[in-house]
């Protein structure tokens, strides 16, 4: 219990300090070999879905997407790929500052 209560109190905390704003997060996913395959198949129908990788590894896929704001961020990942059958863990990353992007430098 209290590892949920942890959790919903860290969401709390991102979703104040990002508020309305869009989001860019970088997710990484653990799953089961057999599903690899289809799971980023899956996970690359998703609108907010930018970029999917297979990766060597610790991890096995990494999801790059762009979000309208931090809750629907934690509502695609809870929702969305947590319920996806093989996958065994995830972890969002979430993009503070983009200091290049495809090639182009950003102005920070």
């Amino acid at each position: 219990m209290v590892q949920d209560d942890d959790r919903l109190t860290k969401d709390k905390i991102l979703a104040h300090y990002y508020g309305d704003e869009g989001v860019t997060a970088l997710i990484t996913l653990k799953a089961d070999t057999q599903n690899v395959e289809t799971l980023a198949a899956e996970i690359s129908k998703h609108n907010d879905v930018e970029d999917v990788f297979l990766v060597t590894g610790d991890i096995d896929i990494i999801i790059k997407g762009h979000f309208q704001n931090y809750d629907t961020c934690n509502e695609f990942v809870l929702n969305s790929i947590r319920q996806l059958e093989g996958v065994k863990d995830t972890k969002t990353l979430m993009v503070v500052t983009t200091y290049k992007e495809r090639g182009s430098p950003k102005q920070v």
